[in-house]
């Protein structure tokens, strides 16, 4: 089922022009770009399934690259329903169907969260509307079966509502006066730093940098625009150079007995003698190009 819903996935993304790299094993299992958005997509059958460790694994490597983070799944115990936004640690959640309507920019406005099912309306965009259809705000109260002061409050700011409210409000005054949740905008996320010796040298040298445990690489780190996949160790993961060519990432590999070939490599003794971030970003340049 989960290699049925990526191949979907996949279809979909590259039919909008996105470059789509499948991963056999991670904490995501789908890369995509176009231009400026960068997708991180982990498929499953059943959303429940995704660990507190996958789920801090695929956003902190999002927030280093500004990509957004999302869990395809079927169900999450029960099936996930159209056009509603869940959440998982943290993770935009949602089913194919609701996908692919995002990616034709039609995008939900309904989320499930603790609160339960709400929308969140536009009471600036709900005057508008009422005044457009002639309504007095005592006549929009009646249709909407609330008294006129709460009315009156939904016309004073951003509010979110119950389901039930939101379908009628629907039905009297169409979806434009709804808040969209754009799933493919990135999303403000913290930046986590790691603390094995080569992500604390990066930080020392003025990047960012976190350690990771399932993905095609074990260090990422970024100083301004210039972001490096890091991998450790002679055998160089599955999809490692792809992953970083998608990322428009520089690579380097810090080997113990086996240099690489065609890649910027050098020794941990090598790499923590390193003193400036400046040094390490022309060597990785040069060999790019």
């Amino acid at each position: 089922m989960k290699e049925t819903i990526t191949d979907e996935l996949s279809l979909m993304l590259l039919r909008k022009g996105f470059v789509v790299k499948n991963l056999s094993r991670g904490c995501f299992d789908i890369f995509a770009r176009k231009e400026d958005i960068v997708l991180l997509l982990k498929v499953l059958e059943d959303a429940n399934s995704v660990s507190e460790e996958y789920a801090s694994e695929i956003s902190k490597i999002a927030s280093y690259i500004n990509a957004v983070p999302l869990v395809i799944a079927r169900k999450a115990g029960l099936l996930l329903e159209d056009n509603i936004i869940y959440s998982r640690f943290g993770i935009y959640t949602l089913n194919a169907s609701t996908f692919r309507n995002s990616l034709n920019n039609q995008m939900p406005f309904v989320k499930k969260s603790n609160a339960g099912v709400t929308a969140t309306v536009f009471g600036e965009k709900i005057k508008q509307k009422r005044e457009e259809l002639g309504l007095s705000l005592n006549s929009l109260s009646r249709k909407m079966g609330v008294s006129g002061r709460m009315a009156s409050k939904y016309e004073e700011g951003v509010k979110e509502v119950t389901i039930s409210r939101a379908f009628r409000i629907y039905d009297l005054l169409g979806g434009s006066v709804f808040k969209r949740i754009d799933v493919l905008h990135p999303r403000e996320l913290s930046v986590s730093t790691g603390d094995s010796d080569y992500s604390r040298k990066y930080n020392e040298l003025g990047f960012n940098a976190t350690d990771t445990k399932n993905a095609p690489f074990d260090v990422i780190a970024r100083k301004g625009n210039d972001v490096i996949l890091t991998e450790l160790g002679d055998k160089m993961k599955p999809g490692f150079e792809s992953i970083s060519k998608l990322m428009d990432a520089g690579r380097l590999v810090i080997f113990r007995k086996k240099k690489p070939k065609n890649i910027p490599s050098m020794k941990k003794e090598e790499f923590l003698e390193i003193q400036k971030a400046k040094e390490l970003i022309k060597i990785i340049r040069e060999h790019n190009g």
